[in-house]
């Protein structure tokens, strides 16, 4: 494997990106403050599901929500691995990679994975947030779990980009493996020098990483992760 993400596959150097360092920035400086980071604890409603999919994306979202459906079944029952594998596969496959901007518009917007699915599309911080939520209704331990906030670099240069993987640790002070929808293959965080952990985080709490500190408002930053759980309450996820 290559040790930094090819120039094709780099991300777009947005606005939305952009902020999205002061955003995880505000978010450890949460933690630091003792402010509640909300859980996100699968529970999901199937029928409430399929009914907020036909509202917002039609037939051809319902279709694809059935395909989720499909995949949790055929992974209930099998070991890690193959959940890993088969969840980032899933995602990775699903969904095409566009920025926010193009998206959404302006704004760094955090979507759920019905969201995701609904539109067949998303950046970083979706593909994540869709494949931790998933995971965790196979039953995969959250704390187990955190989505990794990176500087990745491009090519064989010194440019670096805001980008988010998830990793699965299988204890807390391991190295974890990294799934990533830029590198199809999980690999293990060592061997992909191309990233620069600098926050880390799940519905437990925050983890900072790295040298880059921010000075961001916690609260401002945190109403995106609140954002993603209100919703994905409202369309029946928990």
């Amino acid at each position: 494997m290559s040790a930094a993400l090819p120039a094709s596959h780099r991300p777009l150097a947005s606005p939305a990106r952009r902020r999205f360092l002061a955003g995880l920035g505000g978010m450890a400086l949460a933690a630091g403050l003792g402010l509640r980071i909300p859980a996100v604890d699968a529970n999901l409603d199937p029928a409430r599901l399929r009914q907020s999919m036909q509202r917002l994306y039609g037939q051809s979202g319902v279709a694809v929500l059935e395909e989720w459906f499909t995949l949790l079944d055929r992974l209930a029952d099998a070991d890690l691995q193959s959940q890993l594998k088969g969840v980032n596969d899933f995602f990775n496959r699903r969904v095409r990679w566009v920025d926010d901007d193009k998206n959404w518009g302006p704004v760094d917007h955090w979507a759920t994975p019905l969201e995701t699915l609904g539109q067949g599309k998303g950046d970083c911080e979706d593909y994540s947030i869709a494949k931790y939520v998933t995971l965790k209704q196979l039953g995969v331990p959250g704390n187990q779990l955190r989505m990794i906030y990176v500087k990745a670099r491009i090519g064989r240069s010194s440019i670096t980009q805001a980008h988010m993987v998830l990793g699965w640790y299988e204890t807390p002070s391991a190295q974890p493996l990294v799934l990533d929808n830029l590198v199809p293959s999980i690999t293990p965080a060592e061997q992909r020098t191309d990233l620069d952990p600098v926050f880390s985080f799940n519905s437990q709490g925050l983890w900072a990483g790295g040298s880059s500190q921010s000075r961001a408002d916690p609260l401002a930053r945190l109403s995106r992760w609140r954002g993603v759980i209100d919703r994905m309450r409202d369309q029946g996820f928990i």
